[in-house]
């Protein structure tokens, strides 16, 4: 009774104390994409990742409800590093839901400007101000917005006079630092802490000093068990590493009464529901929602997935040692803005093992009405304009050549005709598939995603076949920089055969995703051959990562790196992904147009050969 009675008593306090707006909430997840673009729009960084941030400690006066409901002591507080924006969860601070849509849009400007002073680089105070002061310079179109939120916010503030001596002081300078930006130049210190200043971003990167650790202890030869994941949080944790501290055996043994069996141990009994593990794993997100830090220990053991977080880690220590054997490729180091001679071995794979096989049952119907199309498509005919003689006359060639000579002293040049002929392309197209871990993942109770992948290559190679022409497919994988493993489907000189469609049936799921360098191999391979058009067709279900340092920013840019020179190569690099994100990151990596994210991923068979007919203009 007395349980029932304080969960009540705390319900109802903890509404007393809420000062938001529920029913003017704006949720992060359902503007992302449009700020995305708004960052962009603005000169941003286009490679940050939007994620929602976790609450932080905050130092401020609180009510006598917030104290009694145990509330105001943390706080959502946008901020960014070099890999993420992070902006709260949701916003509900204003009574208005456009003023809370508004407040994500001013967070966003306010992450895109990079333009800071020297001078106020460790004054966050003024940094602040002169960001808010040239944002409104430049964009003035947004001053009128920000003048809303900033009366919405002050009048959200604490009232100076419930404040006493340095708290008044330093709560006024405040208020005066969001009406005028720029007009204190530095911040009086509060006794009791101040409010936090919303529309600004969370002072400082306050990362955790964590503790160096070998890359090696997390190599990947760990068992991997797949465990069903309970609860999938999309917020950005702060972590630190901690290393294992060994205990010295202690001179006295203790023997507690608990350490001895009890007989619902002992027998396989049904435990009451509050005892059981998975309860436990239920709430852990929940309870990990209250930790300033999560600190994680670095040992061999392997541990069931049950709950995923994403954490604010330092990359792991990034092995130097040289590379010998195999072929040797540069990777991109964007911090350096320079290429890293010989980082990465790619590794040739072919499947020794895959003997003959034949087109899978299920898709024989399928790739029928496929070939079907794609010979109607290459039998087609088109106009050929601006010929010397031809079946029609170009009246369009005409009238330009007479509008020309009107205008000035044009000479005729006599093509003023069209003939109708079969369309003629040279062109080779590479197909390089991701088969990485992650394509292990299952789909539903009879398919895996890596399923979804071997049918959709058996149908692109199937169409390609039947238009005659030269097309290559890869696979890659990897495990850190010295194995990144090119596996040889079919290449360009293979005959497409039961060999290689055996090879196909073998594919499986491999290791990690590092992209730049399979990028970079596949690009060679495409460039030696002498077709004038040439498609680098990339077929994915997630963002680059390795074990080590390649995972977040630097494997993007890295990416994006191998992308670009793909293009100078005179390649047409495109992206078909099933990432439901992919949106998040593909525009930066392809270009706006140099991707598709597949809805369903059991629609993905379909989905390559009708990419390709479009990509193609076939």
């Amino acid at each position: 009774m007395e349980e029932a009675v304080g969960k009540i008593w705390h319900r109802l306090v903890s509404q007393w104390a809420y000062q938001g707006y529920p029913e003017a909430t704006v949720e992060l997840d359902s503007i992302k994409s449009s700020l995305a673009v708004f960052l962009r729009a603005l000169g941003g960084d286009g490679a940050l990742k939007i994620l929602a941030a976790d609450k932080q400690a905050v130092k401020q006066r609180r009510s006598l409800l917030q104290r009694l409901a145990g509330t105001g002591t943390h706080a959502e507080l946008a901020w960014s590093d070099q890999q993420s924006l992070l902006l709260p969860a949701k916003l509900d601070g204003f009574d208005s839901a456009w003023l809370n849509k508004t407040h994500y849009y001013w967070l966003v400007a306010l992450a895109s400007f990079s333009q800071d002073s020297p001078e106020y680089t460790n004054n966050w105070f003024v940094q602040m101000q002169q960001r808010c002061l040239s944002l409104i310079q430049q964009y003035p179109g947004l001053e009128k917005k920000y003048q809303a939120l900033v009366s919405a916010h002050i009048a959200n503030r604490p009232l100076i006079e419930n404040l006493k001596g340095a708290d008044a002081v330093a709560e006024k300078a405040i208020r005066q630092a969001l009406l005028s930006p720029g007009s204190i130049d530095h911040m009086p210190d509060a006794e009791k802490g101040i409010a936090p200043v919303l529309l600004w971003l969370r002072p400082g990167q306050l990362h955790a000093a964590a503790v160096n650790t070998n890359s090696e202890a997390d190599d990947g030869e760990q068992d991997h068990k797949p465990g069903k994941i309970k609860k999938a949080d999309q917020r950005r944790h702060r972590a630190e590493y901690q290393q294992d501290q060994e205990q010295e055996p202690s001179l006295i043994s203790i023997r507690h009464e608990t350490d001895i069996f009890s007989l619902s141990e002992m027998l396989k009994i049904a435990r009451p529901p509050e005892d059981d593990d998975d309860d436990d794993l239920d709430n852990a997100a929940d309870m990990a929602d209250d930790l300033e830090y999560l600190t994680l220990n670095k040992d061999q053991k392997s541990r069931a997935s049950r709950v995923r977080f994403d954490l604010d880690l330092p990359a792991s220590a990034n092995g130097e040692c040289e590379l010998q054997g195999g072929k040797l490729l540069p990777e991109w180091h964007y911090q350096k803005q320079q290429y890293q001679k010989d980082f990465c071995r790619i590794v040739p794979v072919v499947n020794v093992d895959a003997g003959p096989a034949d087109l899978p049952a299920h898709l024989k119907k399928t790739a029928a009405r496929l070939r079907h199309q794609f010979e109607n498509l290459i039998n087609q005919q088109c106009w050929q304009r601006r010929q010397e003689d031809g079946a029609e006359l170009d009246m369009e060639a005409v009238v330009d050549d007479f509008a020309l000579r009107k205008l000035s002293s044009h000479d005729a040049e006599g093509k003023f005709y069209q003939q109708l002929r079969r369309k003629h392309r040279d062109m080779a197209s590479l197909v390089l598939a991701d088969l990485s871990l992650s394509t292990e993942a299952g789909l539903d109770d009879h398919q895996q995603v890596i399923d979804v992948i071997r049918d959709s290559l058996f149908l692109f190679a199937e169409c390609l076949q039947q238009i005659a022409e030269p097309f290559a497919i890869y696979g890659f994988s990897s495990r850190k920089r010295e194995y990144v493993r090119f596996h040889t489907i079919k290449g360009f000189g293979d005959n497409y055969n039961d060999q290689v469609k055996g090879q196909l049936q073998a594919i499986k799921p491999g290791f990690y995703t590092r992209m730049g360098a399979a990028i970079r191999e596949a690009s060679d391979v495409l460039k030696a051959r002498p077709n004038k058009q040439k498609l680098l067709l990339i077929l994915s279900d997630g963002k680059p990562n390795d074990l080590d340092q390649y995972e977040g920013r630097y494997g993007i840019e890295d990416t994006r790196k191998a992308i670009k020179d793909a293009r100078q190569l005179g390649l047409t690099p495109f992206c078909l992904t099933i990432d439901q994100q992919g949106a998040d990151y593909l525009p930066y990596l392809f270009g706006r147009n140099g991707f598709k994210v597949v809805q369903n991923a059991d629609q993905l068979p379909l989905a390559l050969p009708e990419l390709y007919s479009q990509i193609t203009g076939l």
